[in-house]
């Protein structure tokens, strides 16, 4: 029986998760010689993000290798590693079943070769998409809590400067007059992207300190502005 492993690390997974490309790799050789599979090839994807598996060449090309070797085995070390949707990890089990081939996660200690191994797979694909949604809010909530208190949330906006204590934002005058302007301006009928050559005309600099000011930046300003 012939298996095909597939290994991946996003940057942040590589620090924190210790389950380094090496760490996979040995994980799923041991795996193969306990049971019997012949590893013929790994694919990789180092630094990639799991959340869409449409643009992994390494995951594609794994299951295209699987799929083309009857009666494979696609191994991985968790479900994690090989989606981070249950959309794309149910698809991904369903092209390998329409293929004759197998779906082994080491971490779960789940495979597809039996009705119980797909349920308990689907089962934990689920969960584990609930799970990251329950961190979404946790997050969106963290950070709306931060904004009504008028701290700092990622960059600075424009109008506004750090305090003193590394976290408020106070209103910063000379921004705030322009950003009066650019409001002003806005609703007097003027595009984005005129109201960006204006600004660039007058040699009023960005928040980053570039001359140069594009629609984009305006729109983005505007937005902040109103929310």
């Amino acid at each position: 029986m012939k298996a095909i492993g597939y290994i991946r690390v996003s940057t942040a997974g590589q620090a924190t998760e210790g389950v380094s490309l090496e760490a996979q790799r040995e994980k799923i050789a041991a795996w193969c010689a306990a049971n019997g599979y012949e590893l013929t090839e790994i694919h990789t994807d180092a630094g990639m993000s799991g959340k869409r598996a449409d643009n992994r060449a390494g995951l594609q090309n794994a299951l295209q290798a699987a799929c083309k070797a009857r009666g494979a085995a696609l191994v991985v070390y968790s479900l994690s590693r090989l989606a981070r949707s249950t959309k794309d990890a149910i698809a991904i089990a369903e092209r390998l079943e329409k293929a004759g081939a197998d779906l082994v996660s080491l971490s779960e200690r789940i495979d597809t070769t039996s009705a119980a191994g797909k349920m308990v797979f689907r089962m934990l694909a689920v969960l584990a998409e609930f799970e990251r949604d329950l961190v979404s809010e946790r997050t969106i909530a963290a950070l709306s809590h931060k904004a009504g208190r008028g701290e700092r949330i990622g960059e600075i906006p424009f109008g506004w400067t750090l305090a003193p204590d590394g976290a408020s934002l106070v209103e910063n005058p000379a921004e705030q007059a322009i950003l009066a302007d650019i409001r002003e301006l806005r609703a007097d009928g003027w595009t984005y992207r005129a109201i960006a050559a204006e600004l660039t005309r007058r040699g009023v600099l960005t928040k980053k300190g570039k001359a140069r000011w594009t629609h984009q930046s305006v729109a983005s300003i505007l937005s902040r502005d109103a929310a």
